[in-house]
């Protein structure tokens, strides 16, 4: 059991999408506790591989050392895909990713060097999010659950009702994304001098509430058009997981508006507020994450029911 290749390669690729994942709530600690530009240059902190460990270069070098791990993981992941994996289009994107971790670092040293300018502060979030999706695809891929070829958009005969949710699950995933866009936009967008508490603009907040109805909505039918599908319980179970996971995101919303408030009115930061601000990036993260499998794990489920629907009619056919 221990050597078979392609369990090993779907082990790494998981351990590097939570590596990722990692990274995802480290950003996150770096914006929440203003430590954007407590290390002002790049590649190095302070012109040094190891700075002094206090106050935000902690979080801000933290960050980077985390970042350069999980691009040294993207790296050997991408070689080892290229080796091991017979499908060419998941060898495709292993390099996708790796080409994107680079692009990524480098957005995030523009970040500093330019002092946090808001266009590149949010494509630098989003771009992380882009990445940490196309680790969970390959980590599904890559398990025993992906090993179908997912040829159902090139089939000109696929069940209807299947297709549906399929449909609905993908579209459920971009909402999703639109949705951590705005919120990376509310984050950044009134940042002054490397603080994200010196202003609250009520537009950017208004587009993220408005849009967190939308996202509920979509949610919420995914979960009903999966729930009750025979031999589903895996989709079942994660459409039960996304509706908590939106829920517990919209608890999370309100106490970030709260502490974004209160940072408005005192300098100081509180570490109830950098907790749940930082929670809310790492549950909005898991709520993508979750959504994308199940949109793959539907896509993978009608391919196997229209492969088994085309043997019965072939059986049917012959005889």
């Amino acid at each position: 059991m221990g050597g078979d290749p392609s369990r090993g390669l779907h082990r790494f690729a998981v351990m590097t999408a939570i590596a990722c994942f990692v990274l995802v709530v480290a950003g996150a600690l770096v914006t929440s506790n203003d430590a954007g530009l407590s290390v002002p240059d790049w590649p190095l902190s302070h012109g040094s591989l190891l700075p002094d460990m206090v106050g935000g270069i902690f979080y801000e070098h933290s960050h980077r050392l985390i970042a350069a791990t999980v691009g040294l993981l993207t790296i050997v992941l991408a070689f080892w895909l290229q080796k091991s994996e017979p499908r060419s289009w998941i060898r495709r994107i292993g390099w996708l990713a790796l080409g994107m971790v680079v692009a990524q670092g480098v957005l995030g040293g523009i970040a500093v060097l330019f002092f946090l300018p808001i266009s590149v502060s949010v494509a630098h979030a989003c771009l992380g999010q882009i990445f940490f999706c196309l680790l969970v695809t390959l980590a599904y891929l890559t398990s025993p659950s992906g090993q179908g070829d997912y040829s159902l958009l090139h089939r000109s005969r696929a069940r209807p009702g299947l297709d549906r949710q399929t449909k609905m699950a993908s579209l459920t995933v971009l909402v999703i994304f639109v949705q951590l866009m705005l919120g990376a936009i509310l984050r950044h967008t009134g940042t002054v001098g490397g603080s994200k508490g010196a202003t609250l603009v009520t537009s950017a907040l208004l587009a993220h509430l408005f849009w967190a109805l939308v996202v509920g909505g979509f949610v919420v039918a995914t979960a009903f058009a999966v729930l009750g599908r025979p031999r589903a319980a895996s989709s079942n179970r994660l459409g039960y997981l996304m509706v908590f996971l939106f829920g517990l995101q919209l608890l999370l919303g309100l106490g970030a508006y709260w502490a974004r408030v209160v940072h408005l009115q005192q300098a100081q930061l509180l570490l109830s507020g950098v907790v749940i601000t930082t929670c809310h990036v790492a549950v909005g993260a898991l709520l993508l994450a979750g959504s994308l499998i199940l949109s793959l794990s539907l896509a993978q489920q009608t391919e196997s029911g229209d492969s088994l629907l085309d043997l019965h009619e072939s059986k049917g056919f012959s005889s």
